[in-house]
């Protein structure tokens, strides 16, 4: 009796504060592994361990570094009515806007290029360690960019009475549902111009957000409130969760986007790297040895750990 007082005291409700959730990002990155071409897919394929692992580092970075949080998101409404009026170029962008304004309000398609050329250079100087890390680094944000939550002001229904729905869209329902996903997505191709695809992305995205709302708040006004939520027990705590019922209703509902955005996301990744090695020049991978990172990179990821497992994020939770 003591111990379930105890732990129905820590009834909390189950918003997993991670772009993707830790689950999804980590398969989109596992899954783009075998979009790449011969000449990629053998490295990738000895090191998707740690690809697929490391696919949550920049999540766990927002704990540790407060230049992080920005790189996940756009929120277009505080820049403009409409997004096609953001400047693409980031100078073009940070003359009209500012860095405090940037900063505040989300850079990720930036951030996509930025990493991108970070992948570049990495593998024009064939460093593994690098190649690997910019590689999930990428792809991280690439997943991010597939969120249509992550391109609107309104990233968790806070402004139209929907709090939650963030954490409901993009890990409650992949988490329940991927498992009936068609992840067969095709061979990796070129990028002409990545900053203009990763706009290109993130504009498809936003046109989704009313979408996920609306539909979300019809569902909620005619779906019977006593079934809405669960509950369930993870590490002695009791977590309020939407119900698998509710879940597969509103996944009904918007006619499989999770899945479709999924995949995008793993061919886009896949698109990515792939056009990053081409344009390093296609170097030799086939005998490329992972190497150990240096000691200040392994001294900054033990302590990026450290806060993450400390649980304090740094800036808007989501």
């Amino acid at each position: 009796m003591k111990r379930l007082t105890i732990t129905m005291a820590l009834i909390i409700p189950f918003l997993i504060c991670t772009s993707w959730g830790f689950f999804a990002h980590q398969r989109i990155n596992q899954l783009a592994v075998f979009t790449l071409p011969s000449g990629m897919i053998g490295f990738y394929k000895k090191n998707v361990k740690y690809i697929t692992e490391h696919a949550v580092d920049p999540d766990k970075r927002r704990y540790a570094d407060t230049l992080e949080p920005p790189r996940h998101y756009l929120d277009v409404e505080n820049y403009t009515s409409n997004i096609d009026s953001i400047p693409e170029k980031w100078n073009d962008a940070l003359a009209r806007y500012g860095s405090k304004s940037l900063n505040a309000n989300g850079i990720l398609p930036w951030q996509i290029q930025r990493t991108y050329y970070s992948l570049v250079n990495a593998f024009k100087i064939m460093d593994s360690v690098k190649i690997l890390k910019y590689s999930a680094d990428l792809g991280h944000y690439i997943g991010d960019a597939h969120v249509p939550l992550h391109t609107t002001a309104n990233h968790n229904g806070q402004l139209t009475k929907q709090v939650g729905i963030h954490a409901f869209w993009e890990s409650r329902l992949p988490e329940l549902f991927s498992t009936q996903y068609n992840f067969v997505v095709g061979k990796a191709s070129y990028i002409e111009n990545p900053l203009k695809e990763a706009w290109k992305i993130v504009k498809h995205t936003h046109r989704l957000v009313d979408t996920v709302l609306i539909f979300e708040a019809q569902l909620a006004a005619s779906f019977p409130s006593d079934q809405k939520y669960s509950f369930s027990e993870r590490n002695n705590v009791v977590l309020k969760q939407y119900s698998i019922a509710y879940a597969k209703a509103y996944h009904d509902r918007m006619n499989n986007m999770v899945e479709k955005q999924m995949r995008l996301a793993i061919l886009e990744t896949g698109n990515f790297w792939f056009s990053a090695w081409v344009d390093a020049g296609q170097p030799e991978l086939k005998n490329l040895v992972k190497i150990e990172p240096e000691p200040d990179l392994k001294k900054e990821e033990s302590e990026t750990e450290q806060k993450y497992q400390k649980g304090i994020i740094i800036g808007r939770e989501i």
